[in-house]
C-alpha cells in the first residue's frame, strides 16, 4: 500500500509538473511572437488568428518575421533538448551534447567552406553546415567500424577525433579568411541567431526535424535499454550495433537540421537534460520529453531578450548560458535524494 501510494503521489507529481512547464512554454511562445523591435498586440494576433481588420505592416511582419522566427526557436529547443538526453543516455555521460560525436563541429566546419570557398549565401551556408554535420557522424560511424569495437567509449574518442580535426580545418579557414567579412561572418554564425530565419528556411528543414524527432519517438524503448549495461541489454534482446547506429542517425538528424539554420546552440542540449532530471527525479524517456519542452521554453525566452536587450541583436548562445545556468543551480541546491 506504501508503495503504491508513493507510485500515485509521483504520477500526480509528475503530471503537474508537465502541465506547468507546457503552461510556461505557452506563455513563452505567445511573448516571442508579441515582442521585438516591431510590438504585436494581443488584440493584433486575435484578429490575425480570427481574420479580422489588422495592418499590413502587421500582418507581414508575423507571417514572415515573427512566426517563422518563433516556432524555430521552438523546434530548436524541442530538438537539442530531446537530442541532448538521448546522448546522455546512451554514452552515460552526463557531460555528454549535441557535440559529442562531431556533429556540431562537422556543421562549424560545412558553414566555414560555405563562407570562405563558396561566396556565404544563407541558402548556401545552411545546406553546407546541414551536410557538414551529418558528414561528420557518417565519418564517425565509418571509423567506429573500422576498428570493430563498437562500445560506447569509441564512439565518443571518435567523435572527439573528427571534432579535433574539424576545429584544425576551421583554424586554418580562418587564417586565410579576410578579417573584415569572412571571419566576422565564421565567428558570428558559431555564436548562434534566430535573426535570419525566414518561412523559407523554416519548411526546407522541417521535414528533417519531424522525420528525426519521429525515430527518437519510435525508438524510446531502444533508448531506455541503451542507457542499460550492454550484457544485460543483449540479454534484454536488443541489437545494440544497428539500434545504437539508428538512435544516432536520427539524434544528429534533428540536430543538424536545426543548426545549419541558427547556428551553434549546443548548450542547450546540456543544460536542458539536467533540469529536466533533477526536477523528474529519475532518467527516461519522461525526461526525454520534459528535456524538449524545457529546451523550448529556455531558448523562446533567451529570443526574446536577444531582440531586447540592445540596440542590436545578441547572439543567442550568450543568453542561454545566463538563463540556464540559474535554472540548473537552482535545482542542484533544492535536490534532495532525487527529489525537489
Amino acid at each position: 500500500m506504501r508503495q503504491t501510494g508513493e507510485g500515485e503521489r509521483r504520477v500526480l507529481r509528475e503530471k503537474t509538473l508537465f502541465i506547468m512547464v507546457t503552461a510556461l512554454l505557452a506563455a513563452a511562445f505567445v511573448l516571442s511572437v508579441c515582442v521585438g523591435k516591431y510590438p504585436i498586440a494581443l488584440e493584433d494576433i486575435a484578429g490575425l488568428i480570427s481574420g479580422g481588420e489588422v495592418a499590413e505592416m502587421t500582418r507581414r511582419v508575423f507571417f514572415n518575421l515573427r512566426l517563422p522566427r518563433t516556432l524555430m526557436a521552438l523546434m530548436a529547443g524541442l530538438a537539442l533538448g530531446m537530442a541532448g538526453n538521448v546522448y546522455q543516455t546512451i554514452f552515460k555521460n552526463p557531460l555528454a551534447a549535441p557535440d559529442v560525436i562531431g556533429v556540431a563541429n562537422g556543421a562549424n566546419l560545412g558553414a566555414a567552406c560555405a563562407i570562405v570557398l563558396l561566396g556565404g549565401g544563407t541558402a548556401v551556408i545552411a545546406a553546407a553546415a546541414f551536410l557538414g554535420g551529418m558528414l561528420a557522424v557518417g565519418l564517425v560511424m565509418l571509423l567506429v567500424r573500422v576498428t570493430n569495437n563498437h562500445s560506447t567509449a569509441t564512439y565518443v574518442l571518435a567523435g572527439i577525433v573528427l571534432s579535433s580535426l574539424s576545429q584544425a580545418l576551421i583554424m586554418i579557414l580562418k587564417f586565410f579568411a579576410d578579417p573584415e567579412k569572412e571571419l566576422a561572418a565564421m565567428e558570428f554564425w558559431a555564436m548562434g541567431s534566430f535573426g535570419n530565419v525566414t518561412a523559407a528556411k523554416l519548411l526546407t528543414v522541417l521535414p528533417f526535424f519531424c522525420l528525426g524527432m519521429a525515430g527518437l519517438i519510435l525508438f524510446r524503448r531502444q533508448i531506455e535499454l541503451l542507457s542499460l549495461n550492454e550484457d544485460e541489454a543483449r540479454m534484454l534482446g536488443l541489437r545494440l550495433k544497428p539500434v545504437r547506429m539508428l538512435v544516432l542517425a536520427a539524434s544528429t538528424l534533428t540536430v543538424a537540421s536545426i543548426i545549419s539554420v541558427t547556428g551553434l546552440i549546443v548548450f542547450i542540449g546540456l543544460i536542458a537534460p539536467h533540469i529536466a532530471r533533477l526536477a523528474l527525479g529519475r532518467n527516461g524517456f519522461i525526461t526525454s520529453a520534459l528535456s524538449a519542452l524545457t529546451g523550448a521554453v529556455v531558448l523562446l525566452l533567451a529570443d526574446c531578450l536577444a531582440r531586447t536587450l540592445y540596440s542590436a541583436e545578441l547572439p543567442i548562445s550568450i543568453l542561454t548560458t545566463f538563463i540556464g545556468v540559474p535554472f540548473l543551480v537552482y535545482f542542484m541546491c533544492h535536490k534532495k535524494e532525487g527529489r525537489l
